[in-house]
């Protein structure tokens, strides 16, 4: 008999059309790659159109992977955009903002990447430095134009998923945003942080609901082998396996 594995919804980044050019989805292939290492079998879900279409497909999966992507657009919370922001489609915000609310009432299995975690935090009751540098002005450097490997110290919480994943010794995290979590929604705490205190993962509280979200991008090609560990976490959460513990040297 062939073995059982959980499936997993991702959305997807989204692009408009243009002169010449028709309106298309697409996904880094580091989601649906760490998805198949972890032992899970990706779904990609595109910004569908007819929001109630969502139901329809989170009655076949088993958990879901928010990626990451451009800015939240603050108006859709009351606040001015940033001259610095670069801006996700409103037809994938859209979207994705009634996924999230969807998948929160269902309590399924959620994990969220760089603005997937920021949508996450938004959605539940939370809220969001739209640029850190002026909000935090003594922090560490987060982003570098030049290069998609910049990296950073990372401090995790005791007792959560992240020290499962790393253990203890030197931890060092890819970081490429601007934006960042401010207050963190009701139910969620945070159980990593860069050195400056910014924001790095933050896990839902509750014990019913397994729902997490990485700051970094462990799926990214700056990721270490290391990183898989969270998408493995979060299988073995679903699943309910048991896995090897492998700290961090």
């Amino acid at each position: 008999m062939a073995e059982t594995k959980p499936l997993i919804g991702v959305n997807l980044y989204y692009k408009a059309a243009e002169t010449n050019r028709p309106g298309y989805a697409y996904l880094s292939e580091g989601y649906f790659d760490c998805i198949t290492k972890a032992g899970g079998i990706p779904v990609l879900l595109p910004p569908l159109e007819n929001l109630s279409d969502i139901d329809c497909v989170l009655n076949s999966l088993d958990g879901f992977v928010l990626c990451g992507g451009p800015d939240l657009d603050p108006r859709n919370d009351g606040y001015e955009v940033h001259p610095t922001m670069s801006l996700m489609d409103p037809r994938r915000e859209r979207f994705d903002r009634e996924l999230v609310s969807r998948l929160a009432a269902r309590q399924m299995p959620m994990m969220g990447v760089g603005c997937g975690m920021q949508l996450l935090n938004v959605v539940m009751g939370g809220t969001l430095f739209y640029h850190i540098e002026e909000e935090m002005p003594r922090c560490l450097p987060h982003r570098d134009p030049t290069s998609a490997n910049h990296r950073h110290a990372l401090v995790v919480e005791a007792g959560s998923l992240m020290e499962r994943v790393y253990g203890e010794g030197d931890i060092r995290v890819n970081s490429l945003h601007h934006m960042s979590i401010d207050d963190v929604a009701p139910g969620f705490a945070v159980t990593a942080r860069c050195p400056d205190g910014v924001v790095e993962a933050i896990e839902c509280m509750h014990p019913s609901w397994l729902a997490l979200g990485t700051q970094f991008h462990p799926q990214a090609t700056s990721a270490t082998a290391l990183d898989l560990r969270i998408f493995e976490e979060f299988i073995a959460g679903i699943t309910g396996k048991v896995i090897e513990v492998r700290l961090a040297a």
